[in-house]
């Protein structure tokens, strides 16, 4: 149960070495100090008998100083810039040495002054080196005695020889205690002090009674309450209410063990072990917490996807474990005080591994009927493609605890008790965890519902999902400290974040990233801010048309994004030289590879400049026609009359014929065709069509329409009417209705419009008819006589 104690010991030792990170970035550095705390540590290291708690001891200062030095060597001196500005203002040195004395000696003052100011930088990389060094030294030696420890195998607790002993040592300490009230009770002293606190003591005990007893009662009428004055439908109430259930009897249970230390009978061992109790009865009571919440019988409470006859197994089996964990808490307890031997541990775990490794297999099995099918009975046989995220792990948690169940008691029956307490109760932890978290998910649901009044969707909405992998980044701390990770490798981990990497010369670190993305963020949105102001406010107001104003706002924002790059670099201190030469390298293949990007990119700029089409304008290319509705940097979308959109690269529009129908003004040219019979009066069809040319509202007058008469066809006396429209997107519409008009007029002038007539001679047309009298004159006859029977 070590992993227990460390995870609730995590949070504060991590935010406790956080404040003294912080404390210690303004601290100097005195290296005399830090020359001693080394050569302590490498004496240490060297030395096999040294502690592990001094190790870590001894880990914590080189660590300290290790943060301080990073923090160094990050703090770069302005002056140093300054002085690289002076010396690369006088130019490289002559190589034949030609230089003018004044310029050599200014040239060696300055070299000697950035000498003299990346001394302490050089000085603080060197001792950089050398703590990270001694760190990772000390690590290598605390995991190698932790593996040992592990795979240490002691007595074997199943040797009757070994119970007897086992027992009476678990009676001490309760002896012990008897003893000690014994001997307060006649002592004076002792009595005095009890009979003065008296008031004081029963007090105490009364309140921790009424806690222990009449709290839970008192929560429930409140819980009644708090239904009839909130929203139906959402359980937050419920959830904060049991929660509250179960701090109320803990702490009566503390008040009774403070109760206990201040009638002034208990003695050391006594006040220990009364201390001790709150931690066993949290223990057990928050395991019937998540049990009772993760397999409620209300479907709206429970997380995991079970039928309630599984759920109800799943509780009663929850239960059991819930008070064997209580009863490990206090045997690791005493044991850590050294008032239990190693074998009597061992003798007396031995019954709590087995009985928890049968639970963990039973669980196990009912975790692996998790799914959408369990409520028909056959979760066995659910396939896995149509199961949820929550029910997949459940079903792999369920298979580790059935494995870990059968495992961890065979090692702890044959010696290994470390290695079985290892596995055990880690696993059991990680199911509660995992329980956790599905009951905060859910809580964040049902607050979600409480605030706004709507139920949240898990299958439609993605803050169900942004919860969940928020609670999954705060878990995996917490999951590392449960399986035997140190405070110590959290904060290990959390060092080499923040000391990034070195590239060339130049260091960057995570603080440098993050002040480039908050300088980029600042400048993309000034810089989406002016496009909205210049296309919201100020462009309208002027005479530059639509296409024009795109052009304006897209450069724009292609050069503050730009700027804000530049900007970001520049704030967030990246030195690009040692890049250049990488940046030079990968150009090449770069250039082959994203050639075309490169080449639509241009393209794009072209075209914002030169504008040879617009938003709005109806284009053709490529033999599609359409209306240009967007121009980005890469490609153009153009909607056709189809409703379809057509991604075009602008390469194609830059380097092929485009037809561009609208550029400028919207008049265009319609041509109708339209043929007459032979022998119809020419002269009289082309006033018909002037005039109804002339008498049509969408028809220019100026130039006015012309009639063709193209010549004389194979069918007909061909003519066409070209008029000139003011606005070419209704042609389709004007053509439609000259076509009516032409037809009814010609119609009712009795002018014919022919269509194509063919006439079929057929050359020897008496050889077809002789060749099918052979095969009239071969076709058999019946004879009624033969006819078969």
């Amino acid at each position: 149960m070590k992993p227990l104690f460390a995870a609730f010991r995590a949070a504060i030792v991590v935010l406790l070495c956080a404040t003294s990170l912080v404390l210690a970035q303004e601290e100097p550095i005195d290296f005399e100090i830090w020359e001693q705390i080394a050569e302590r540590a490498e004496t240490a290291i060297d030395a096999e008998s040294v502690s592990t708690s001094a190790l870590e001891t001894l880990r914590a200062s080189v660590s300290d100083y290790r943060d301080r030095l990073l923090q160094r060597q990050n703090a770069s001196d302005p002056r140093l810039a300054t002085l690289q500005s002076q010396l690369d203002a006088l130019g490289p040195a002559p190589e034949d040495g030609s230089e003018p004395d004044q310029l050599a000696d200014r040239r060696a003052q300055l070299n000697a002054r950035i000498a003299e100011l990346k001394a302490p930088l050089r000085r603080a990389e060197e001792a950089y080196s050398r703590a990270d060094g001694l760190i990772k030294e000390i690590d290598e030696i605390i995991r190698a005695r932790q593996t040992d420890t592990l795979l240490r195998r002691g007595v074997a607790p199943v040797d009757p020889r070994l119970w007897q002993d086992a027992f009476a040592e678990l009676l001490d300490p309760f002896n012990a205690v008897a003893s000690e009230i014994s001997d307060n009770l006649q002592s004076q002293t002792r009595r005095t002090v009890f009979f003065d606190n008296l008031p004081a003591f029963l007090l105490t005990v009364a309140v921790a009674i009424l806690l222990v007893l009449r709290a839970p009662k008192w929560i429930d009428l409140l819980g009644e309450w708090l239904r009839h004055k909130t929203r139906r439908g959402t359980g937050v109430w419920s959830t904060l209410l049991s929660l509250a259930r179960l701090a109320l009897p803990v702490a009566g249970v503390t008040l009774l063990a403070y109760a206990g230390d201040l009638s002034g009978l208990l003695g050391p061992q006594g006040t220990q072990l009364s201390f001790l109790l709150p931690w066993v009865v949290l223990a057990v009571l928050f395991t019937r917490w998540l049990a009772t919440q993760t397999f409620s019988d209300d479907d709206d409470v429970r997380t995991i996807l079970l039928p309630k006859s599984d759920r109800k197994t799943a509780r009663y089996y929850c239960n059991f474990l819930a008070i064997f964990l209580g009863l490990s808490v206090f045997f690791v307890s005493l044991a850590s005080v050294g008032q239990l031997s190693e074998e009597a541990l061992a003798v007396l775990s031995f019954p709590l591994h087995l009985v928890c490794g049968l639970i963990l297999f039973r669980l196990g099995q009912i975790l692996r009927r998790t799914g959408p099918s369990s409520d028909a009975g056959d979760g066995d046989d659910a396939p896995p493609e149509g199961l949820t995220f929550p029910s997949r792990l459940s079903r792999l948690v369920g298979q580790a605890a059935m494995l870990v169940g059968i495992i961890g008691p065979i090692l702890s029956a044959v010696g290994y008790l470390n290695l079985a307490e290892a596995i055990i109760y880690p696993t059991i932890l990680s199911i509660g965890l995992f329980a956790f978290l599905f009951i905060v998910q859910r809580l964040m649901r049902d607050m979600f519902h409480l605030v706004t009044g709507q139920a949240l969707d898990e299958n439609q909405s993605l803050l169900p999902v942004l919860f969940g992998l928020v609670l999954s980044l705060i878990a995996l701390p917490l999951l590392a400290l449960i399986w035997g990770a140190r405070v110590t490798d959290l904060t290990e981990l959390w060092a080499r974040f923040q000391a990034g990497f070195t590239f060339g010369e130049t260091r960057i670190s995570p603080t440098d990233f993050l002040t480039f993305a908050a300088v980029f963020a600042i400048g993309y949105v000034l810089t989406r801010l002016l496009q909205g102001g210049l296309r919201g406010s100020v462009l309208p107001k002027t005479r530059i048309d639509q296409g024009g104003r795109t052009a304006i706002v897209s450069g724009i924002g292609y050069l503050g994004i730009f700027l804000s790059v530049i900007i970001a670099v520049t704030a967030a201190g990246i030195d690009l030289t040692a890049l250049a030469f990488v940046a030079g390298a990968l150009s090449v293949g770069i250039g082959f590879g994203l050639q075309n990007i490169v080449q639509n990119f241009v393209s794009g700029i072209i075209l914002l400049i030169e504008r040879p089409i617009s938003e709005g304008d109806w284009i053709e290319v490529n033999g599609q026609h359409g209306t240009v509705r967007d121009i980005s940097v890469r490609s153009t979308r153009i909607e056709t009359f189809d409703r379809t959109d057509v991604i075009v690269p602008n390469a194609d529009l830059v380097s092929n014929s485009v037809t561009n129908y609208t550029r400028g003004n919207v008049l265009g040219r319609l041509v109708v065709e339209v043929g007459v019979a032979y022998g119809t009066d020419t002269r009289r069809v082309e006033d018909i069509l002037y005039k109804i040319a002339r008498n049509h509202e969408m028809v220019l007058m100026n130039p006015a329409p012309f009639v063709h008469f193209k010549g004389f066809g194979a069918d007909s006396l061909d003519f066409d009417v070209r008029m000139i429209l003011p606005d070419v997107t209704k042609i389709l519409a004007v053509r439609t209705e000259i076509n009516h008009q032409i037809a009814e007029t010609f119609a009712k002038e009795g002018i014919e419009i022919p269509f194509a007539q063919r006439d079929v001679w057929l050359r020897n047309p008496e050889t077809l008819a002789s060749a099918d009298t052979p095969k009239a004159d071969a076709a058999p006859k019946s004879d009624p006589e033969e006819a078969p029977t």
